[in-house]
């Protein structure tokens, strides 16, 4: 079989370097890709937001499975392309994807079907929007509606900073389109968790949780990014916790999604607050978590082209298994970054310990036989042991071994399991 994979982030790298394992494969090809991922996978030098061209290498090739991940890529009409053809697409259409790319459309989605959110108000006009803040007060959270790649979400920590942040997005085009509505609601209490779920028919399949930790800096301070790095498990697959996240969140949103004529299919990304009354969702993403994908693919048994394949195709499915252990990834990041990373900088290459010690790249590019960084997030240090101690013991031993100037990395992915254990 052979497999495309759409993208070329740290999470399209883990899917290629998954897909590669797969006995069912005899072939990966990773549009764009990126230059860290060559070992893993055959480069295709194709825009991931350009349908046509997709299809076509699809149909040439005779590709068998292709697997979206972006969220520009879905927003872009990938996956409708490739349906318009009959080629197999792992992915929802642009309608679905709308449950990520308008957080107006997917908070009205959450109330018609019973999904517990927080309570928000949508806005195009900034003087309405800054009335509404001085009203209800902090703390609150601002959002942009459209797609901003993972930094479209602010929590203001004074109210001058609330009115400049509604300013920025609705008078100063921030975000662009992205924030010409904004959404600003409730802040819950409590503990934030990623829930990927495998989605097809109305069939939920949950994967093992984990915790991102948007935050640039140690202590949860500094803006918000696309994920300084994750853990898993918080919760396992088959879990009391993960039952009733699905039971009472993502069952209902996919089949919601079902009954207003758009039915989904792909990984489905709840994220989620476990407060006092029990799980609310933030936010719905139509696609893998970045940086989830890297540590929780790692941590899968199961063969994922199976699976994927498998629903798709309504044959059986294999029986879902998960590692016993912990994985705990911790991204390297340029200077500068979430605003202006400063790239151009050469990286260091590890020997690694096989399954257990993975590096997925991200922004990096070659020149001369050597890897430069190449964008905000470069990579992605994955970790697993049997208990999380060691899990992150080995994560930080080899982060200090991959630090080299221009870049940092947080320090504490995972403090919220020590102070659980």
């Amino acid at each position: 079989m052979k497999v495309l994979i759409v993208g070329k982030g740290g999470r399209e790298h883990a899917l290629a370097w998954k897909s590669k394992k797969s006995p069912l494969v005899s072939e990966v090809f990773v549009a764009p890709g990126n230059a860290g991922m060559k070992e893993d996978a055959t480069l295709v030098a194709l825009s991931e937001t350009d349908p046509i061209a997709l299809a076509d290498f699809a149909e040439k090739e005779e590709i068998d499975l292709t697997i979206i991940g972006p969220e520009a890529s879905l927003v872009a009409g990938v996956a409708d392309e490739f349906k318009r053809r009959n080629l197999l697409v792992w992915g929802p259409d642009k309608a679905a994807a709308q449950i990520e790319g308008s957080k107006d459309f997917s908070k009205k989605m959450m109330v018609k079907y019973g999904a517990p959110t927080a309570h928000s108000e949508s806005f195009t006009d900034s003087e309405m929007a800054k009335a509404y803040v001085g009203e209800i007060g902090l703390p609150i959270v601002i959002k942009a509606d459209g797609l901003a790649a993972g930094k479209g979400v602010v929590i203001p920590e004074s109210m001058e900073e609330a009115l400049t942040t509604i300013d920025d997005m609705l008078e100063g085009n921030k975000f662009g389109e992205a924030g010409s509505c904004i959404l600003i609601e409730e802040m819950l209490v409590g503990e934030e968790f990623s829930l990927m779920c495998f989605v097809h028919n109305g069939v939920v399949i949950p994967m093992v949780m984990a915790q991102d930790h948007k935050r640039a800096y140690d202590n949860d301070e500094g803006p918000n990014t696309g994920g300084m790095g994750a853990y898993a498990p918080t919760f396992g697959a088959d879990s009391p916790e993960v039952s009733e996240a699905v039971a009472k969140i993502m069952q209902p949103i996919v089949d919601g999604l079902s009954s207003e004529g758009m039915p989904y299919t792909g990984f489905l990304y709840g994220g989620l607050f476990r407060t006092a009354e029990g799980f609310k969702v933030i936010e719905f993403n139509a696609r893998f978590g970045d940086p989830e994908a890297q540590i929780i693919l790692p941590l899968l048994e199961s063969d994922l082209i199976e699976i994927i394949y498998n629903l798709l195709t309504e044959r059986a499915l294999p029986e879902m298994k998960w590692r016993p252990q912990y994985a705990i990834g911790v991204v390297l990041a340029s200077e500068g970054y979430p605003e202006q990373p400063n790239t151009g900088h050469p990286l260091k290459k590890l020997d690694l310990n096989g399954e257990d010690e993975l590096i997925f790249y991200a922004g990096v590019r070659e020149e001369d036989g050597v890897l430069l960084s190449d964008g905000g997030r470069i990579l992605l240090n994955v970790a697993i042991a049997d208990d999380f101690k060691s899990a992150y013991e080995k994560a930080y031993r080899n982060m200090k071994a991959l630090e080299v100037p221009h870049t940092f990395y947080r320090t504490d992915i995972g403090h919220k399991q020590f102070n659980r254990e």
